[in-house]
């Protein structure tokens, strides 16, 4: 990811992305894209590309490398929630990467979109056409993805915005003692692996992650999520920072030995939207997959029961 620099001498009170348009060699388009997604930043915060600039700011932008890879349609089964002309949801299953990267090129989201979809939105580019947002590959649950540059620019402010509600469910190891709370730490690339996240103060961007919990065992709690940024792996980070990682997340805890977990027990249960065309609020529910609810079923048979 190339990360790039200005401050602000000239062109005072310009709309960042005017600004950014006008100095360097990236399209408004694309700077409007990437200040959506949280990689625009202005003294280290993100902002909205209505943002006015000033005297003396420090912009920093971070732009995802292309990765020249020919994305192939496949004719893979998708659990389709909603769609029409200007969106489709899907309820993705475990094991499945949103789009392709360097070394993971069929398989994916987008490949079996492809496939489906006459019409996906380009704003993203050929690797990751229709989608504005990701839910990692064992995560289950609503994702929604956009078949053209309007709908997508319409989702992508929502998100930016917090008017786009989120709710996941998951089941963490331990037992947490209060019905609800809040984690507001912020989040950033780990230093010492870059293919983790951490809570930290070191060039990080906010993250605030509300929880309600849904039922306790001896040694597990089965918990709702609602987030209120969108950073990578935010709800797994956030239960690593609070000592109650999610089971089965063997990046940010352990492996369970107990419970065929295929990675972090977590379910994009819900999602909430307003149409981009018709400007209704929707709503999306994706039931809880079958290990999902046979872990629940054994937990609640034998509440002592390990669960590492």
């Amino acid at each position: 990811m190339a990360k790039l620099n200005w401050l602000v001498e000239e062109d005072i009170d310009l709309r960042i992305d005017k600004y950014l348009a006008k100095h360097s060699d990236l399209s408004r388009t694309r700077i409007q894209d990437l200040v959506s997604s949280g990689l625009v930043f202005v003294m280290d915060k993100p902002v909205k590309a209505s943002y006015k600039v000033q005297l003396g700011d420090e912009i920093q932008c971070e732009v995802p490398e292309d990765i020249d890879l020919e994305v192939k349609a496949e004719d893979i089964p998708l659990d389709i929630l909603y769609e029409d002309e200007d969106i489709i949801v899907i309820n993705k299953p475990k094991g499945m990467v949103v789009h392709p990267a360097a070394g993971n090129q069929s398989g994916t989201l987008v490949n079996a979109l492809l496939y489906h979809c006459k019409d996906l939105s380009g704003i993203n580019g050929v690797i990751r056409p229709g989608i504005v947002h990701r839910i990692d590959k064992d995560t289950t649950g609503c994702i929604v993805a956009c078949k053209n540059d309007h709908s997508h620019h319409e989702i992508a402010n929502q998100l930016a915005n917090k008017t786009c509600k989120r709710t996941y469910v998951g089941i963490v190891k331990g037992v947490i003692p209060h019905n609800d709370g809040i984690v507001d730490a912020p989040i950033a690339r780990d230093t010492r692996d870059r293919q983790k996240m951490a809570v930290t103060d070191k060039n990080a961007r906010n993250a605030i992650t509300h929880f309600h919990v849904l039922e306790r065992f001896s040694k597990a709690t089965y918990m709702q999520f609602q987030l209120e940024t969108g950073r990578t792996h935010q709800i797994r980070v956030h239960m690593k920072y609070i000592n109650h990682p999610l089971l089965g997340d063997e990046k940010y805890g352990k492996k369970s030995k107990v419970f065929e977990t295929q990675g972090q027990v977590l379910h994009a249960s819900e999602l909430e939207l307003i149409h981009p065309t018709t400007k209704k609020p929707m709503h999306f529910y994706a039931p809880i997959p079958e290990y999902f609810e046979n872990i629940l079923e054994a937990l609640r048979k034998d509440n002592a029961c390990e669960i590492d």
